[in-house]
């Protein structure tokens, strides 16, 4: 059985000096690859020490979060492009609107907008962050013509109706810990709604860490008991999970 965490941050601070260890672990765990996020010129410089560390492993996407969006602008363009060109980066992202955050909205917008622009430019499916936003993020996919490039809803928290707003549009669906939490009832309703051949798994490391191990810091290797929790959920067996996941999320992000 063979696992692959669709979005983690094992480049955060929270796990300095202890990657391999945590990498260690999650191969214990079956979890054999994972896509690393980049999210600042220091966790995107981290990250692609890591790809050349782990090939075959570690895989990379890189963006500006929407929380970062007023610093973006030609610079950080141009940085986004440079990054972006190493073999082992497969996705842009996160990128996406987040309504709970301080950046005025009208910025996080045009940002997102840009950002898919540029995905397309490249080539690249994309990595979509969501909080409180639902309407607007999904116009704004429409509108840009997502379906060209595709991309994944990082950690889906919204019910089965939002799950098939954002599969007609060719997304894919991750689903993290926050599955895993007893008052999920509606993630979990979207995960039963969402075709085996959109679904991803993944933790968000260091956040969201599922249960059984809810309120430590999460890693790549609990994507395991995500799974474990889904598979049951769904009726079918770990390895059915993990098998229609791993390869799901290899040809989104275009691996051989």
């Amino acid at each position: 059985m063979e696992i692959f965490d669709s979005h983690t941050h094992i480049n955060a601070p929270e796990f300095n000096g202890e990657t391999a260890e945590v990498l260690q672990r999650a191969q214990a765990l079956n979890v054999t690859k994972m896509l690393v996020i980049g999210y600042d010129k220091p966790s995107t410089g981290r990250l692609c020490s890591l790809m050349e560390r782990y090939k075959g492993i570690v895989y990379g996407a890189v963006g500006c979060h929407p929380e970062d969006a007023a610093n973006y602008n030609d610079g950080l363009i141009e940085y986004l492009k440079s990054s972006l060109a190493h073999p082992q980066m497969r996705a842009l992202g996160e990128i996406g609107l987040d309504y709970h955050c301080d950046t005025p909205r009208e910025i996080q917008k045009e940002v997102f907008i840009s950002q898919i622009k540029l995905a397309r430019e490249l080539d690249l499916p994309i990595s979509v962050h969501n909080r409180d936003a639902f309407e607007d993020v999904y116009t704004i996919l429409k509108e840009t013509g997502v379906q060209k490039i595709g991309g994944i809803m990082h950690s889906f928290n919204g019910d089965a109706f939002w799950a098939q707003k954002f599969l007609q549009l060719g997304m894919s669906l991750s689903f993290s810990g926050v599955a895993t939490f007893k008052n999920a009832t509606d993630v979990r309703e979207a995960f039963i709604a969402t075709p085996l051949e959109r679904i991803l798994l993944e933790t968000d490391a260091p956040y969201l860490t599922p249960v059984p191990y809810r309120g430590k810091k999460n890693e790549p290797g609990y994507t395991r008991y995500t799974l474990e929790y889904l598979a049951q959920v769904r009726g079918i067996t770990n390895e059915e999970l993990a098998a229609v996941s791993y390869e799901n999320t290899k040809k989104i992000l275009r691996i051989k």
